[in-house]
């Protein structure tokens, strides 16, 4: 019985994908397909965690689900978001593509005192300083 239960239950269908690079993060957003035909759109963020140079790089990842009812309010929310953002700090730039090769041993230096000085900030807002 257990085993027919899980049979049941599968990942549901996507029928539009999207990603968007921003820095050592990827932006996944799907469209899916419920059970009962209806379509909602799931965002997930991935990142990529390395403990050390030999194991092989995890992926964390967060996931956040928006049904089609809430999506206008959810749109106006971050567009208010968007909005205060740039008027505190002005227009926001690009994030320049992050190429690992790239990377300098004194910008590795820098960016880990940053880190070292500034609290964590996860999840999609994490974006915004």
């Amino acid at each position: 019985m257990e085993n027919r239960k899980f049979e049941e239950r599968r990942e549901p269908e996507i029928v539009y994908s999207r990603s968007v690079k921003a820095g050592k993060r990827i932006y996944y957003l799907d469209v899916r397909k419920a059970r009962n035909e209806d379509l909602y759109l799931c965002i997930t963020e991935s990142k990529k965690r390395q403990a050390g140079e030999e194991e092989t790089p995890q992926f964390e990842k967060h996931k956040l689900f928006l049904y089609k009812e809430d999506f206008a309010r959810f749109s106006e929310g971050l567009q208010d978001v968007i909005d205060y953002v740039k008027q505190q700090f002005g227009e926001i730039e690009e994030r320049p593509e992050w190429k690992p090769e790239e990377k300098t041993e004194e910008a590795a230096q820098e960016a880990a005192s940053e880190a070292a000085e500034e609290p964590k900030k996860k999840g999609l807002f994490g974006l915004f300083k």
